[in-house]
């Protein structure tokens, strides 16, 4: 094994209490996961202090990424996925791959909290070495992902880690938003549930790579087995003219059946892509999309922080709430003052130092993935 996927080189983190930009990316390129966890956590920082030191971070790690393979795993509530992570993580970690897991938990819609219980139910990977887990909350995004996976993925690339999963909040139309960001996605479903082809959306299934019909053990074998039928059927209409329909496979996280299967699909799939080209297509393209994701963001953080806007923006609402302004007119009072806001900030940045330009999210180098996979 070479490259990223040698399981060699993990240091213990021996971090100052106060790191600069400098010491984390010194830190996660020497594979300290001490410091990855504590970029992790500056990265999801909503402080704006924190919020500049992560985004200049990202900026200077981004030349260290994009050898990685990027899987994500998405399922009804119960399908079992973090239990197919801890088998499949657990079979390539024994395989001499290092493997990163971004566990994201539901958010609380009255108080914010999540549980972050996901990384309990990853017994083996929790204690392997070559694995990292890292429960996040999703923090109400939409989409089944935490608001910075994105750069989180990309300091676990950094530090070595060749395959990247991401476990998805659930299961639903918004979870496309993930795809948008992998390589690969495997949705998971349980036989026995009701009407099999009811449980997902027709938009997830159009995008899904693997279909995992997952607890095929016991006394549900042949129920798992006719749905995986159903499956491949309704995979067959939905076919791709370029790549095909989906496959459908049946597993069992309990005694580790159909897991080696999951493996190969997954790698053969994806190096099929990437000799056509797709796959480097696939990832311009969600480069382009992380752009006005964090567009958004930003006008969101604007919205929420900036004094001047906020104000504009309590006002207009206070009058709506009482019938003296129209919902129209509100947003676009709202929207001036984000314009405003912008112009001054521009500018303030333009009578200072040169800005750090947003470009660098396009250095992303698109290389081979998957040196020494099938060593």
């Amino acid at each position: 094994m070479s490259g990223n996927w040698a399981p060699e080189g993990d240091q213990a983190s021996a971090a100052p209490p106060h790191l600069s930009v400098d010491d984390y990316l010194k830190g996660i390129l020497a594979r300290d996961r001490g410091v990855l966890a504590r970029a992790i956590t500056l990265i999801e920082s909503s402080r704006p202090d924190d919020q500049d030191a992560a985004r200049e971070l990202v900026n200077h790690i981004l030349p260290y990424t994009g050898k990685s393979l990027r899987v994500a795993l998405t399922g009804v509530p119960g399908a079992g996925k973090s239990a197919l992570i801890d088998c499949l993580g657990s079979l390539l970690t024994g395989r001499g791959y290092r493997v990163a897991v971004l566990s994201i938990d539901p958010s609380s819609v009255r108080t914010g909290g999540s549980v972050l219980g996901d990384k309990t139910r990853m017994v083996k990977l929790s204690t392997d070495p070559n694995a990292f887990i890292r429960p996040s909350p999703s923090g109400l995004v939409l989409g089944g992902i935490a608001r910075q996976t994105r750069e989180t993925m990309l300091l676990c690339e950094a530090g070595g880690y060749g395959i990247v999963m991401i476990e998805t909040v659930g299961v639903g139309q918004s979870e496309v938003t993930v795809a948008e960001m992998t390589d690969f996605l495997m949705v998971l479903m349980v036989a026995g549930a009701g009407d099999e082809l009811q449980g997902i959306k027709r938009g997830l299934l159009e995008l899904a790579d693997l279909i995992v019909i997952t607890k095929a053990d016991g006394d549900n074998v042949v129920r798992a087995r006719q749905a995986g039928e159903k499956y491949a059927f309704a995979m067959s209409l939905l076919a791709d003219a370029k790549q095909g329909p989906a496959p459908v496979v049946t597993c069992s996280a309990l005694d580790g059946t159909g897991v080696d299967e999951i493996w190969k699909i997954i790698t053969s799939r994806t190096t099929e892509r990437e000799r056509l080209g797709y796959l480097k297509k696939r990832r311009n393209e969600q480069n382009v999309k992380w752009v006005w994701s964090l567009v958004e963001q930003h006008v969101r953080d604007m919205l929420r922080n900036d004094p001047d806007v906020g104000a504009v923006a309590n006002q207009a609402e206070a009058q709506v709430v009482d019938g003296t302004l129209c919902p129209v007119t509100a947003a676009d009072r709202i929207i001036r003052a984000l314009f405003n806001s912008a112009s001054r900030l521009a500018t303030i940045r333009r009578s200072g130092p040169p800005d750090q330009p947003r470009a660098a999210l396009t250095q992303e180098k698109s290389v081979p993935l998957r040196r020494g996979f099938d060593e």
